[in-house]
């Protein structure tokens, strides 16, 4: 059985590793480090040997793959595949690499889904992972060009992948962006949040529903790949 770390020792000492099979979303207000703490999640399972997928809707793959370069990971032995949905919109003349796909935007969810289920095949069939994580950053750019009930049919296909495969899903959204039925909609499809708040200093994070009541909520900061915790509420 893989139990998931998220790389931060007090709220893995808390929770003491998530099941397998888990999908959580990772909401929290724009600018507050959803994309370095979702990259530090990713990098925590790589260092492991797991694999990763990640599907990147705001930034190219090639910088996707430049965080995890410069932050001490061997690419050339790295499990990790991104689905690129940036670089084809920007109308750069590229191909596909081997730890890159592209889709052709964020609105091709038939594509991203079609490169997703090419690395679920390569990292779980073929190289037989012991573990895998599948990211999509963000669920937020991919609502502002399909409906939500679009977007509802595709996560509930992906979601029930990753219970099936015993993968960990995380889902970025952005708080602040979307109504609260859309959000209450969306968190139908999850066993439980990552969650981020501005506070007076700074930003806190908190995990629940996957745990019997919710965690506290940690000040915290990034640096790099690491994610130090300041104090508690």
């Amino acid at each position: 059985m893989v139990e998931y770390l998220l790389g931060i020792k007090e709220l893995d000492d808390l929770i003491g590793g998530i099941r397998e099979g888990t999908n959580l979303m990772l909401i929290g207000p724009p600018m507050c480090g959803k994309d370095d703490l979702l990259n530090k999640i990713v990098h925590t399972g790589l260092k492991n040997n797991e694999a990763s997928i990640i599907v990147s809707t705001r930034e190219t793959g090639e910088r996707v793959l430049e965080w995890f370069s410069l932050n001490d990971l061997d690419l050339e032995n790295a499990n990790i595949g991104i689905v690129d949905c940036v670089t084809k919109t920007l109308g750069i003349p590229t191909q596909d690499l081997d730890m890159i796909k592209r889709a052709a935007s964020p609105v091709d969810l038939t594509g991203i889904g079609v490169r997703m289920g090419q690395y679920l095949e390569e990292f779980l069939v073929q190289r037989e992972s012991i573990g895998l994580r599948l990211c999509i950053n963000s669920l937020s750019t991919i609502l502002m060009y399909s409906n939500l009930q679009t977007v509802f049919r595709f996560l509930h296909v992906y979601t029930g992948r990753v219970k099936a495969a015993k993968a960990f899903g995380i889902f970025v959204v952005e708080d602040e962006t979307h109504d609260p039925q859309t959000v209450a909609t969306l968190k139908q499809l999850f066993d439980g949040m990552i969650e981020i708040k501005e506070t007076d200093s700074g930003y806190a994070i908190r995990v629940l529903g996957i745990t019997q009541k919710p965690t506290k909520w940690y000040d915290f900061e990034i640096d790099g790949t690491d994610v130090n915790i300041l104090s508690t509420e």
